[in-house]
């Protein structure tokens, strides 16, 4: 399952990509965003769609957890589940700007999967949720975050043949960015993208 990815879009094309969006997320720099790690992402707000950073994660279910931490839960498939559905309204949508998504190879590293159309950018369908309060590192104690995550669906040729199970749900349309934003049933776009839309890329160029 995906749990790694690079975030290189500029915060210049990301506002002449939504005209109108505020900026809240203070300086952005492009890299690797690992689980539990700040990144940044559009969201709803009250006067239209805001960019900020928020830590990729969301709340695990109850019973998911062992100990009082929470580590977080990257990656949001079963939208029929009571956890996720208070999260898949318009108001907990987002959308996760990233370059390229790994997937590792057992022994191997890792995988690496860009979009084979250069001029295309790539958004994760995410979800998220503001001010929740939880203990995602015991030596910090309970914190309050924003955390989001993104939802998979079947991969595609290209991710099927690394990972059979899943890959991430990713937007590469206008139409579909702003559909999504406005809060389309979200399982009208939880499909994987066409075959032969990804290219593969070495790891060590990450």
């Amino acid at each position: 399952m995906c749990n790694l990815f690079a975030s290189k879009v500029s915060q210049d094309a990301l506002r002449r990509l939504f005209e109108g969006m505020t900026d809240r997320a203070g300086n952005i720099q492009p890299g690797l965003i690992y689980p539990d790690q700040l990144a940044p992402i559009i969201r709803n707000d009250d006067e239209g769609l805001e960019l900020v950073k928020a830590r990729w994660g969301m709340p695990s279910p109850k019973f998911a957890l062992k100990t009082e931490r929470d580590p977080g839960v990257t990656n949001v498939r079963n939208l029929g589940s009571g956890h996720w559905r208070r999260w898949l309204g318009r108001a907990h949508r987002c959308l996760v700007p990233v370059s390229a998504f790994a997937e590792p190879i057992k022994g191997k590293g890792n995988q690496w999967f860009a979009s084979a159309d250069p001029d295309a950018t790539m958004f994760f369908a995410g979800i998220e949720v503001r001010s929740w309060t939880s203990v995602r590192k015991v030596k910090d104690g309970p914190t309050e975050d924003d955390l989001f995550a993104f939802l998979t669906c079947e991969p595609n040729a290209e991710v099927k043949a690394v990972h059979p199970k899943a890959m991430p749900v990713i937007l590469t349309k206008p139409d579909d960015w702003h559909a999504w934003m406005d809060g389309i049933a979200a399982a009208m776009l939880q499909r994987p993208l066409p075959d032969d839309s990804l290219d593969l890329i070495d790891d060590n160029k990450f």
